[in-house]
This record gives C-alpha cells, structure tokens and sequence, in this order.
C-alpha cells in the first residue's frame, strides 16, 4: 500500500521531544505502539481510506437512526389517522403522551455513552422496533403512555451513542459532514415518514387495525429487521476493524488520537473526568445552544403534520406536503456540512440555520397567506435540521480526552433534550389553526441561540488568542515546555498547545 515508518508524517504538529520535557518523561508504550507501522499516506491514499471506512459504517448508522427517527416521530402522522379519536386523546394527553418520551429518553442518554465503550455499538437495537411493533396494539391511554416511555428508554443511547462513536474513528475537521450524513436520516426520515403514512393511511380496516396501527407495526418490524443486520455489520471501533489492514487501523488510530493535541488524547476512564465535564464552562454554554436548536426542531418535527392540516388541506394532502420541507433540508444539511468541514468553522453556518428559523416561524406566526406559510415551514425545516449537526460537532470539536467527550456531549444532549418537554407542550389543540403561542416560544428560543452564539465565538476566539500571545512569547524567549506529556494529555483541551474550533 504504502511505505511504513516509525516517525510521525511530517505535515503533522510537531511534537514534543525529550528535549523540552522537563521532567524527562518517555513516551508511554501506547504512544509507541501508535507510530509502530504508521504509514505515509498521500492525499488521495488518505481520501480513498476515509472513502472506505464511510461506506462500511455510514450507510448501516444512517439507516439505523431513519427508522429509530421514523418511530419517535410518527405519531405525528399517527395523529391525523384516527388515534386522538380511538384513544380518546382529549385535552392535553396527546402532548403528554409525548413528554413521556422524552423523560426516559434524556435520562438515560448519559449512563449509555458512559459505557459504549465496555459494551460493543453493535449490540443488538431490536428491542426499539419491538417497543414500536408493540405500539401498534395499544387500546387506551395509558397502554400508549407506558409503551412510549419504554420507547424512550431503548432510544436513548442511539444519537449521542453514534455522535461519540464518530468522534472515535474521524479527526474533528472531518466530523460534522458525518453527523450531517448520519443526522440527515432524520430529514429523510420526516419525508419518508409523510410517504408512508399516505400510503398506510389506506390501509384501515385490514386485519381489524386502523391505519394508525398500520404505521406503529410495519415502521416496528422494519427496524427489527435492520436492528438484526447492523449486529453482523457494524465495526465496533477502528482497532478492532477487520474490513480494515493492520496499517489502515494504525493510521486511523494514530490520526484520531493526535488530532487536537500533539501528545495524544487521555484514553483511560477516571471519575475525574465526569467531574471534569460537568466543571467546563463550554459545556453550559453549549447547553444553552443546544436548547436553542433543539426546540425548534422537535416542534416542528412532531407537528408539522397537523401546522400544514391546520392551513385547510385534507389529511391525505396534508401527508404528502410535509415531504419536500424535508427532502429541502436533507440537501442543505449536507451542503452546510461540507462546507463548514472544507472551512473548519462552525457557528457562520449556524448562524445561517437560527436566521432562517426565525424568518420561517415570522411568516407563520403571522397572518399571512396559507401559501406563503408553507412556504415559511421550508425555512423552519431547513434551519433547524441544517444547524444542528453544526451545534453537536463544535462541542465534540472542542473537548479533547475520549471520556470527557463522551461525557460531555452526552451531558449536554441529556440536559437539553429535556427542552423537548416544551416543544411537545406549546402546540395545543385550542390553538388552531395560528399557534401563535407555539410560534411565539420557538421564536423566544431562536433567540436565546441568537445572543449565546456570539457569547461563544467571542469567548474561543479571545482564548485562542491568548494561547497563540503565549506561544509566540516562550518561542521568542527560548523558553521549553513546562508540561510533561502526561500532564499535557490530562489538560486536554485546556492544555497550551490546544486550540479551539471557532
């Protein structure tokens, strides 16, 4: 394939000799076996690897996430085919049915990244397509709220699961157009979703099942049988990847591991590092990000359906349009993550998604005319899904250490998930066909991303600097390191030679 050496590719940071470490400290054996068999890659070899480790595991995550989306969301198709009526869903137990996702599904999003590494990603998912098969059966209120809550449950561990598990295998300026391509399932899945519920929705009356029914089981055994592939299909991590050569696997390990740091990355577990996330400033503000995005996202993800069924369109028709907003945002999604990758910048194109989110939820909470808010709901769809894949990678960017990150991102999706509790509340039934109180919030939220981007940006950009002050100082003084190696891998991204993606 290529030449071997035991020398870091010399484009890569240079990194500290024994010279300048004080302490006179070695390598660890870790960091030996990494350069071990290291290859040279030129740039159309490391494209071509890349190339290879996408289409092994992006196809078989992407499709998960669809049909796990699929059953989170549709019953907001499952709404407009006759379950509010059979289920007598009056007053508020719509909305709360579908809080009673969310509870169980924030609370238990941190515990499962916590051991993704002890237990293998691909362990079986059926049970989520089980919970949603099961679905299909229930005959009274609080059979739905029980099943939705063990949704919850078995769900919880899939998108920050993944999200962490891609920080395991690409370098982070290569990350948010994998969580672009993973994410944008989900836009496909909105669109799907409006499909199939169209065609499903004639199939009412067959076996005694009304067409809501229809939509829980077939999405339900779908899953099943793509939960049963994924367990023989996914590669669990780049060490252990046997698609993958013995060089290959040394290249993608050491190309992830000194990424964002010229020593390594700190790999072992320690209860300091949970308390080391849940200290970090950038977290909570990113939290704050997160909820900002996410609002407006699950807003108009459950209830799209009934905003376009609230404009006068029948329920068939209704179906049908709630595809192309999506089929829309699944290509700017991937646009904004190509390029934000191409640029290693972050927060332009989120900047870009809350403008258009705003725009959109303008328009519909305004009176304008019913085409012109259709019109507004490709906004709303666009800007939330395009900016969110950005939202998740500039955190993973920015936390160096393998637990810490997983950790954090976990945390921060966790804690904001729960925002999703508001966006399942504010779309009430005696608020047609306007939602003025529903626009009204998501806009409250866009605005809170609106003044916390900057904050963030200003805050990166000022310790960056601050970093590189300090850089130039010691190099024009002759000043050597005062870290040993150890130290520098457990400062992670506080270390000095650490900077931050803006």
């Amino acid at each position: 394939m290529t030449c071997v050496v035991n020398t870091i590719p010399a484009d890569h940071t240079k990194p500290i000799s024994s010279e300048d470490n004080q302490c006179g400290e070695e390598r660890p054996e870790d960091s030996v076996l990494d350069f071990k068999n290291v290859p040279v890659l030129t740039p159309e070899q490391e494209k071509k690897l890349w190339r290879k480790i996408d289409l092994r595991i992006m196809p078989i995550l992407s499709l998960m996430y669809l049909l796990a989306f699929l059953d989170r969301s549709n019953i907001g198709n499952a709404r407009l085919e006759g379950i509010m009526t059979q289920l007598d869903l009056t007053g508020d137990r719509f909305n709360i049915a579908l809080i009673m996702f969310i509870i169980p599904y924030c609370l238990f999003e941190c515990p499962a990244n916590l051991v993704l590494k002890v237990f293998r990603p691909s362990r079986d998912k059926s049970c989520m397509g089980v919970v949603m098969t099961l679905m299909a059966f229930v005959k009274t209120y609080p059979q739905l709220v029980g099943v939705r809550i063990c949704l919850g449950i078995t769900e919880a561990g899939l998108f920050p699961g993944v999200v962490y598990y891609l920080t395991l295998w690409y370098p982070r300026h290569m990350l948010q157009y994998r969580i672009g391509l993973f994410f944008g399932a989900a836009t496909v899945a909105g669109a799907f979703s409006g499909l199939l519920a169209f065609g499903i929705g004639y199939m009412g009356g067959i076996g005694g099942l009304e067409a809501w029914s229809w939509i829980f089981m077939l999405e339900g055994l779908l899953t099943i049988v793509v939960a049963i592939i994924a367990f023989f299909v996914l590669v669990d991590f780049p060490s252990t990847a046997k698609f993958l050569t013995q060089e290959e696997r040394a290249f993608v390990v050491w190309k992830k591991k000194y990424d964002n740091s010229s020593v390594g990355e700190d790999e072992r577990f320690m209860t300091r590092h949970v308390w080391a996330a849940l200290r970090d400033w950038q977290i909570w503000l990113h939290i704050f990000m997160y909820i900002s995005i996410v609002v407006p996202l699950y807003g108009i993800t459950l209830f799209l359906p009934t905003i376009i069924n609230s404009f006068g369109y029948n329920v068939p028709v209704s179906q049908l349009l709630t595809v192309p907003p999506y089929v829309a945002a699944t290509l700017a999604l991937l646009v904004f993550a190509h390029y934000s990758d191409k640029l290693k910048m972050r927060y332009p194109f989120i900047l870009v998604g809350y403008t258009m989110c705003l725009i959109g939820f303008s328009i519909n909470i305004s009176a304008a005319p019913v085409g012109v808010k259709y019109f507004g709901t490709f906004f709303i769809v666009i800007g939330s899904y395009a900016a969110f894949p950005g939202v998740i990678s500039w955190l993973g960017n920015n936390l160096s250490g393998q637990y810490k990150r997983g950790v954090g991102m976990a945390f921060e999706m966790s804690i904001g998930n729960f925002s999703g509790i508001i966006a399942a509340s504010i779309y009430r039934l005696q608020d047609e066909p306007r939602f003025i109180l529903g626009h009204a919030v998501e806009l409250m939220f866009i605005g809170i991303g609106l003044i916390f981007l900057p904050i963030l940006v200003f805050i990166y950009k000022r310790i960056n600097a601050q970093r590189d002050a300090a850089e130039h100082l010691a190099t024009e003084r002759g000043e050597k390191v005062q870290y040993s190696i150890q130290e520098l891998r457990e400062l992670g991204d506080r270390a000095p030679d650490f900077r931050y993606t803006i």
